[in-house]
């Protein structure tokens, strides 16, 4: 089977740890009985930097001949006062929304070997394993009209929260599947008590919940959703919401797990993919192999279950990983009886245990 692959290494830490997990990804699949066609391209800063946009077309050309995207980071502070069609983020925006990738997945599982590096007891997170699940192509985030005008004399900004039925039942329905594949329990996180986006959702959630009859359905206020992931996440398997409430909460479930660094994540669409780290750039540590890497691994082993079909591929990385943090720590999880390693020996010491 070949399969395919774009490797966008971005900016910041990008390029050190998809370095990471693309040594991850070239050893596990001859392994799975992957014949692989490795591709790379620019996007974010590095490739305004060079052609002026975030999103060249050629790099956009190359994502429409892939199976899957393997993607770093995109942010670069250089250009945090440029109009919003010249942020770096814009690239990665515009990749999602023209690719499809509505259903974005962010497990948030704590691994035993790093119990002791999340803020919160043990008795709270020891086997937390919960996976939001983030309408990627709608919401805030795209909606029209966006921007900034005058209106009487005073400077306004304006963003729009829309969605459709069709976008709200695509996601909804997604995640009632995917909690088929886990526990049978599926959470929807909403504001239907004060915005009318919201409400529309929470009607159709309730209403695609009666095809669903073997998955144990409920709906829950975003603000008390950020509440329970902290004060009982093990209350929670699957969670399906939108763009935005998606991007916050699925930051706050990184504390589960102690550091952003070992979130991974999985935007997937009807023909394509894309994984890539839940962190960003990072531009205050990016060339000083401090990084923590195993976002982006981890994120390799989404890609070889969800796109490549081979679950146990995945099983064995999340093994690897959580056998290496037992004896070895990258700066942002370190803790004391651990021996400390930069982002490259991370990835090295992953990588030989999957090859013992």
């Amino acid at each position: 089977m070949k399969k395919t692959v774009l490797i966008l290494n971005g900016d910041g830490i990008g390029p050190e740890v998809t370095t990471q997990g693309a040594k991850v990804l070239r050893l596990m699949a001859p392994k799975a009985g992957i014949e692989l066609d490795l591709q790379d391209g620019l996007i974010g800063a590095a490739a305004l930097e060079v052609t002026g946009e975030p999103l060249p077309d050629e790099t956009f050309a190359k994502a429409k001949g892939s199976d899957a995207i393997l993607f770093g980071a995109v942010g670069d502070p250089r250009y945090d006062k440029a109009g919003s069609t010249e942020r770096p983020g814009r690239g990665l925006l515009t990749l999602r929304k023209q690719l499809q990738l509505y259903a974005n997945l962010r497990p948030a599982k704590v691994l035993s070997a790093t119990i002791d590096a999340s803020p919160l007891k043990r008795e709270r997170i020891e086997g937390v394993d919960l996976m939001i699940v983030r309408e990627l192509t709608g919401d805030i985030y795209f909606g029209e009209p966006r921007g900034r005008r005058e209106e009487a004399g005073q400077k306004v900004a304006i963003n729009t929260m829309i969605y459709s039925e069709p976008e709200i039942e695509r996601i909804v329905r997604f995640a009632f599947g995917l909690a088929r594949q886990r526990r049978h329990k599926l959470t929807s996180v909403d504001k239907g008590n004060v915005l009318e986006v919201s409400a529309f959702w929470r009607e159709i959630a309730i209403r695609v919940a009666k095809d669903f009859t073997d998955v144990e359905f409920g709906s829950m206020y975003v603000d008390n959703a950020a509440m329970q992931i902290i004060r009982d996440p093990r209350q929670f398997d699957t969670m399906v919401m939108g763009n935005m409430f998606g991007d916050i909460l699925s930051d706050a479930a990184a504390n589960l797990s102690g550091s952003l660094g070992m979130l991974p994540s999985a935007s997937l669409g009807d023909r394509y993919a894309l994984y890539e780290p839940c962190h960003g750039s990072a531009p205050d540590i990016a060339g000083r192999d401090v990084a923590n890497p195993i976002a982006s691994i981890l994120s390799v082993g989404m890609m070889f279950r969800y796109t490549f079909g081979k679950p146990d591929a995945d099983d064995a990385i999340q093994s690897a990983v959580d056998t290496v943090l037992s004896t070895h720590r990258t700066a942002d999880i370190m803790a004391p009886g651990k021996q400390q390693v930069g982002c490259s020996e991370m990835g090295d010491l992953i990588a030989r245990q999957l090859e013992g």
